[in-house]
């Protein structure tokens, strides 16, 4: 061992002053490997030693470990690649190839990868440099020590390097480490997050562990400094290396027994962590609450029944666990027949189903190539906890991403094609924001870095008794209080929630439950909510009570301005008849109407069109009164008056005293029917308005979200009579004009107040069903479109045919044509 390493030291130094490109290749080739107009390479640690005996120079070393997960980390960057090969929207009309080699989780296999991968596979003694690498960027490794050695080499040259699992803060400095780029957050937050989470339960002595490499030591050192700020205190802090003889885990071992600290700060990479779980179980070591990095807090491999009673409790961060869509099928289609040259690929087989492709080794059983992944669970197929393969899937897109903007930024057409001019070299400065299909978005700040977020994990076990990784918290170190873990059992319940107690729960898990309508809560995780003001109702956050909307018909909205519209047309309407039988009063057929009645008639039929005006606009105590009052007046005046014209047709045709005396008694008559039939209603108004008048209410019972402002009758009674006696008129006036249909044609206006009274009391008739039944603002405007119905009907009724005769047949306006018909039927 000690020749081959000075070998390779000298041949460093001796071609030190020559051109990079010349110094020397890596020996070996790819692991796996594929041509395209874009190469990115990768670096895995696919074989792996994790523990090192005592070796004198005669001894053989340990044979190499195939490292499943790593193995997996490999297909899920060739997976990602085949992806972005087979999307016509990102790098069209391109193939991305790749290299993969092995870094073997050392740093020396690192170097010679990275040589590999940026001078090819070849040798080039003797001839001239090519100035251009064979990739355009690195995907790797998976510890902090080897991609030290990975991005130095490769930051010479300004190829990118993006690693999926180092963590090491000190890959952040941009001197150093210009072109480095990763997926997965820095130590820096992690290490401080690890602090504060072992303050907060209160943990002030304990223990530390950690890789002795730059990812544990420089993590432990950020944790040590943090849990120091934080009034924790260290017993120890040891260090194990991955190449550690037995006899140096067996030490750290007993230190950790002879501790007094109960609390052990696991600051360990994948393979150091194997090495000290057995080692503790050879030492029975128990009672230790583990507090772990995400190095290993998520391997599904230590939760095997002999290391679940050691790491039973476990806590620590995790990367966010993801699924990528179609890689559980890429993988279990991996088969030795897809490159039957390739060796990593029998290897694997061979590790896989414990077989081998060689006939001739006894003992071993014979590999058919017919063995199905599907029925195998180990590391490489598991693909339940997605979390760093998740980071090889972003680390594979955001080179992607980078090229695509680079080759695009020099087109003038939006085809993409390999005539642009492009360098062979990523910019490593190539800024990337994007989102995968999943919605993740993926970018870098200025120090390469990933946004810091983590989920807190903690090993429990099912109701099978095995054990599992339950999410009990978060972290996110760009959010202001993101320095806390927060728990998820029971997320505080925001203003406008309260709890609510799951059952068979403890009482720290509840759901928040939404406050109902018209209920609030203003603080967080309230137990009840609160029932805001008569008066008052809740926001749609139900977190403030706000005044109700108080509604009313008033003259702004669309209902209120058409009924206005209408009423003002009828007065303005009967003001026109007015006015037209005012210019012929003096004709045969304006005196046979009865001309004062006509007037008196047209002049309460104005008053019913108006009086609806006072049921639209905000209730009051003056306008709830006038309304109603208003109303029943001027509808008994009208009434009236057609009651009493009935009754002097009805008298004047079956009168039995001299001619002569009968026009006097019907003009007393008149005066006296008209006064006497509206002053009851007056009368019983003015009962009405003494003992119970009318008032605005506010109405919160019919819609508990507003207020409805509408007018209170005071009296149901005193309504009911005004409306009534309106009815018991217009009965009178219907029966009468009944008996007087068969009066002579052309003086016959008994059969135009029947078809009135019809109207009239059809409307009447239909408004108190619907009256009863009108919520709110309704109310009102089924009242005013009754009024306004049964006004429209007596005014065309009576004086249309009138109109008709007084403006278009005027030859039909004479003395002799009116009593025509009657002295026919005399000879």
């Amino acid at each position: 061992v000690e020749p081959l390493f000075q070998d390779i030291i000298m041949e460093i130094l001796a071609e030190e002053e020559t051109a990079f490109c010349e110094m020397w290749g890596n020996p070996e080739f790819p692991l796996l490997s594929k041509s395209g107009d874009i190469m990115i390479g990768g670096a895995f640690s696919v074989h792996s030693q994790i523990v090192v005996s005592s070796l004198s120079l005669s001894d053989a070393p340990d044979p190499l470990i195939l490292n499943f997960r790593e193995f997996r980390f490999a297909q899920t960057m060739i997976f990602a690649i085949e992806e972005i090969n087979n999307n016509s929207s990102l790098l069209p009309n391109i193939s991305v190839g790749y290299k993969i080699f092995d870094s073997c989780g050392s740093t020396l296999p690192s170097t010679r990868a990275a040589l590999g991968l940026i001078n090819g596979q070849e040798r080039t003694f003797g001839k001239s440099c090519s100035g251009q690498s064979t990739v355009h960027a690195i995907i790797g490794t998976s510890e902090s020590s080897s991609t030290i050695v990975l991005s130095q080499i490769a930051g010479i040259f300004q190829i990118p390097v993006i690693s999926h699992f180092s963590t090491c803060a000190c890959l952040s400095n941009r001197k150093e480490h210009p072109s480095f780029f990763r997926t997965i957050p820095s130590d820096y937050y992690q290490s401080r997050a690890l602090a504060q989470l072992v303050k907060h339960f209160g943990w002030t002595w304990v223990g530390a562990v950690r890789s002795d490499n730059d990812y544990g030591n420089n993590g432990m050192a950020t944790f040590i400094e943090a849990a120091t700020q934080e009034g924790i205190c260290v017993e120890y802090s040891e260090a194990i290396a991955r190449t550690a003889s037995k006899e140096q885990v067996e030490r750290v071992v007993r230190v950790i027994t002879r501790g007094t600290a109960k609390v052990l700060v696991a600051f360990l990479s994948y393979d150091e962590m194997d090495a000290l779980l057995e080692e503790s179980l050879r030492q029975n070591l128990t009672g230790l609450q583990w507090v772990g990095s995400e190095s290993w807090i998520t391997a599904h491999h230590l939760t095997t029944m002999k290391y679940s009673n050691i790491l039973y409790g476990s806590i620590g961060f995790a990367i966010k666990k993801a699924k990528i869509a179609g890689l559980q099928e890429f993988l279990l289609q991996v088969h030795p027949s897809q490159d039957p040259q390739n060796h990593i690929l029998k290897e694997f087989w061979e590790e896989t189903f414990g077989c081998s492709f060689q006939s001739s080794l006894k003992g071993v059983k014979q590999c058919s190539g017919s063995e199905s992944l599907r029925d195998i669970k180990n590391p490489f197929t598991d693909v339940s906890e997605l979390r760093i393969s998740n980071n090889v899937y972003k680390a594979v897109y955001a080179v992607a991403h980078a090229m695509h903007s680079m080759l695009k930024c020099g087109e003038k057409s939006e085809e993409v094609n390999m005539s642009c001019t492009w360098k062979s070299i990523l910019p490593p400065k190539e800024d990337v924001n994007f989102s995968l299909q999943s919605g993740e978005k993926v970018y870098f700040d200025e120090r390469g870095d990933p946004a810091a977020t983590y989920q807190l994990v903690n090993w429990q076990k099912n109701s099978a008794g095995d054990p599992v990784f339950v999410t009990v918290g978060s972290y996110d170190a760009s959010l202001p209080d993101g320095k806390q873990p927060v728990s998820v059992c029971s997320e505080s319940c925001p203003p406008g929630f309260r709890q609510a107690m799951i059952k068979g729960k403890p009482i720290c898990c509840f759901s928040c439950i939404p406050c109902a309508a018209g209920e609030i809560s203003n603080s967080t995780n309230s137990a009840e909510c609160s029932p805001c003001p008569l008066e008052y109702w809740s926001t749609e956050d139900h977190n403030i009570c706000v005044p109700k909307v108080v509604e009313f018909l008033s003259y702004e909205e669309t209902m209120g301005t058409l009924l206005t519209a209408f009423s003002l047309f009828g007065a303005s309407l009967t003001l026109v008849v007015s006015f037209v039988f005012f210019w012929f009063r003096h004709t045969p057929l304006v005196k046979a109407s009865n001309s004062e009645l006509s007037f008196l008639l047209l002049l309460s039929l104005t008053l019913c069109f108006l009086c609806s005006l006072t049921f639209i606009g905000q209730p009051t105590d003056s306008s709830c009164m006038l309304r109603h009052v208003a109303f029943g007046i001027a509808f008994a005046l009208c009434i009236s008056c057609i009651l009493t014209k009935t009754i002097t047709v009805v008298i004047a045709f079956k009168a039995r005293t001299p001619a002569n005396t009968v026009p006097q008694c019907l003009a007393s008559y008149q005066r006296s029917g008209v006064v006497g039939g509206t002053f009851l209603q007056v009368l019983v108004c003015v009962v009405w308005l003494t003992l119970a008048p009318p008032f605005p209410y506010k109405n919160t019972v019919y819609a508990a979200e507003r207020i409805i402002l509408e007018c209170n009758l005071g009296s149901s009674i005193g309504f009911w009579v005004v409306l009534g006696y309106i009815g018991l008129l217009a009965m009178l006036c219907l029966i009468l004009a009944f008996l007087a249909r068969k009066l002579p044609d052309n003086f016959n206006e008994a059969k135009f107040i029947t078809f009135s009274m019809l109207i009239f009391s059809a409307v009447w008739v239909t408004f108190i069903p619907a009256y009863v039944s009108s919520p709110g603002k309704f109310t009102v405007a089924v009242e005013i479109f009754a009024i306004l119905a049964s006004s429209f009907g007596l005014l065309f009724c009576i004086f249309a045919p009138k109109c008709y005769i007084l403006l278009l047949k005027p030859e039909r306006n004479t003395k002799n044509h009116m009593m025509g018909r009657n002295m026919q039927k005399q000879f």
